[in-house]
């Protein structure tokens, strides 16, 4: 990394007790200057990697997977689904519009051809100590927010106090502890000193990444102006779009900052192409397809396998103005599945958790409704270097072994728990339902003569899954009639958008369809995922699943200082959360697919970690004028 960084050897002497000493004491002086001088390293630099080198080097022009010659203008339009009543994305109340934390930038930006690794945007470069026990980032003067007022260090203080006052609790908790202050050195220097004790991996990047806020804008109306008060003001952001126009629960249009600050920065070139950014509000899916294929928005990033493999037959279609691809994605798939709350009492055996596991066919799913277009998941890491297989060994044994009796002896002697598999044939695999009924019976649910289980204190075994999602009916009813011929008294329960949104807030379901965004370079974000003492709270965790055999992991992660000993607690963690069989795991993908009116071009060698679509891709005007001047498009 020495040819990514400036070292500076600085000396700090610390002169406490120096009038003490005698004038003619040169000798003792001499003796006690050299041991008062500690010398520290400290590193300068434009961008910052948690291991290894920096790709681009200082000064670089722009990112490998830009074309910094996309031209600019004409419209991105999309489709959300739902409804919002708020712009502001960092409460508990309300739902927040799409893109409502994007006018709001931060000091440096992720590469998306590397992992964990950070270039500077409002700030132009950092330093920061070996030890990194502080991190000052050196601002750029230049940055505006889009009102015209500098962005000054004092902002960035104030904007990282806000979020631990008034933020989301899982994160100010967490926060707090590991960064306790903050201090602008002048107008464009600010210092995070981070808190001693604690590991230091992923501190520098946290606050990195926070949202900078305008000071002068939150105080000028500090009551209505609450980070964690639901208000349709957006605020006052530095990004290259601010809100144009809005109208609730059909659409919210943004629009390009004619004036933005940061289109010379060279993480900005070849970004950002589009005059406005249009998104449409459907209240399902199936309205939203019927709405791309009139031509009322023009992108459409397909996450349905029957709407890919059966809906893409219109006219648009087969003369060749829509376009239909499929993209690599080379990030790691996201934990999905089906979320069993551990708060709930039917849920606490990891037998019964096992049976529930045991009642979804995804062979079958995939087959018959799916057009079996997906791959199974196993791993919270699925198919990557962090994914745990065969038999713990090496550094992965030890670091189990040292979770002495809070480890499930199993996970030192078996195989990682994999997702089970079912026959394609028939919905309701009856091996496998059959194994369900025998750890049901071992767990103490046993068959009443009406055909449902309940323990010895006669209580039924409920389970509600809840949804807001149309396209998931098909996946979920073969699922709950699986469980209820084991004796569970299963229920569908398909509620609005709002509803849904609160329950899901305060974890007030018995299994809803979700689950956790991976990293390839997991850090402080496991504590808000997994951690002990955020876990009764934590949007971030839906299961509420935490142990002391997963905390120490989590401290290890975070305090990994190569890769080697990241890799070794990773692949630990991913076996013990797997052996808690916290959610029935589904499926993935490992590809993007979209469809578009054949107005929209993309660079030729597209990141392997975004896709790029809302920063990276751009319109072709020719082409654009064309399909409206044929008619294709209004």
């Amino acid at each position: 990394m020495e040819s990514n960084r400036q070292i500076v050897q600085a000396r700090a002497l610390d002169f406490r007790g120096w009038l003490t000493i005698p004038i003619t004491g040169f000798l003792l002086l001499a003796l006690m200057t050299s041991q008062l001088f500690a010398e520290e390293t400290i590193i300068k630099s434009h961008g910052f990697s948690e291991f290894g080198d920096l790709k681009y080097p200082e000064g670089f022009a722009h990112f490998d997977y830009v074309n910094p010659d996309a031209p600019r203008g004409g419209e991105l339009s999309y489709a959300a689904q739902g409804t919002f009543d708020s712009f502001n994305p960092y409460t508990r109340q309300g739902r927040a519009g799409a893109r409502s934390a994007d006018q709001y930038e931060s000091l440096m930006v992720a590469s998306y051809d590397e992992t964990a690794t950070y270039y500077g945007l409002l700030a132009e470069s950092l330093e920061y100590p070996e030890s990194q026990d502080w991190v000052i980032f050196n601002m750029r003067p230049e940055a505006r927010f889009s009102d015209g007022t500098p962005v000054t260090a004092e902002d960035v203080v104030f904007s990282h106090n806000l979020l631990l006052e008034q933020g989301l609790k899982s994160y100010a908790d967490a926060v707090r502890e590991m960064i306790p202050r903050a201090e602008a050195l002048d107008d464009h220097r600010v210092k995070f000193y981070f808190a001693p004790d604690i590991p230091r991996r992923g501190l520098i990047s946290q606050v990195a990444g926070t949202s900078v806020f305008s000071k002068a804008w939150f105080e000028a109306d500090p009551e209505n102006r609450r980070l964690d008060k639901s208000r349709l003001e957006p605020g006052i952001g530095s990004g290259p779009y601010v809100l144009d126009s809005y109208d609730i629960n059909r659409r919210i249009v943004y629009k390009r900052n004619p004036d933005y600050w940061g289109d010379h920065v060279n993480v900005n070139i070849g970004r950002n192409n589009y005059d406005s950014i249009r998104i449409e509000y459907f209240a399902d899916s199936i309205a939203a397809m019927e709405g791309f294929k009139a031509g009322t928005f023009t992108l459409r990033q397909e996450n349905n396998s029957k709407s890919w493999a059966t809906a893409y037959d219109f006219p648009a279609i087969a003369n060749g103005t829509v376009v239909r691809v499929e993209l690599e994605d080379g990030d790691v798939p996201n934990a999905s599945g089906f979320v069993m709350n551990l708060d709930r009492p039917q849920f606490q055996d990891p037998k019964m958790r096992e049976a529930v596991q045991l009642g979804f066919n995804f062979e079958w799913t995939n087959e018959s409704l799916q057009y079996g277009l997906f791959q199974q998941r196993d791993s919270f890491w699925q198919g990557t270097h962090l994914e745990a297989t065969g038999l713990p060994e090496g550094r992965e044994l030890e670091v189990l072994q040292s979770l002495g009796d809070a480890l499930d002896p199993a996970v030192l002697t078996d195989q990682p728990v994999v997702a089970h598999e079912s026959r394609a044939e028939r919905q309701n695999d009856r091996r496998n339902l059959r194994a369900a009924m025998k750890l049901l019976d071992e767990a103490g649910w046993q068959v009443g003569e009406d055909g449902i289980r309940r323990n010895q204190n006669g209580e039924v075994l409920a389970i509600e899954f809840l949804s807001d999602q149309p396209t998931l009916d098909r996946i979920i009813q073969p699922f709950v009639a699986n469980l209820r011929t084991m004796g569970i008294d299963a229920t569908y329960n398909r509620v609005d958008n709002a509803q849904f949104t609160l329950r899901r807030r305060d974890r007030d379901f018995d299994m809803i369809f979700g689950g956790y965004p991976s990293s390839l370079q997991p850090s402080t974000g496991l504590y808000q995922q997994f951690g002990t003492e955020a876990a009764s709270y934590s949007v971030f965790n839906p299961s509420g699943a935490h142990g002391p055999d997963i905390e120490p992991l989590i401290d290890n992660i975070v305090a990994a200082t190569n890769s080697e000993e990241l890799f070794a607690n990773v692949r630990a963690l991913d076996r013990v959360l797997r052996a808690k069989r916290i959610m029935v795991p589904t499926w993935y993908l490992g590809k993007y697919w979209v469809a578009y009116w054949d107005m929209y071009e993309y660079p030729e060698n597209l990141p392997p970690y975004s896709l790029g679509v809302e920063d990276l891709w751009w319109i072709n005007a020719e082409q654009e004028a064309q399909l409206k001047s044929s008619g294709a498009l209004r």
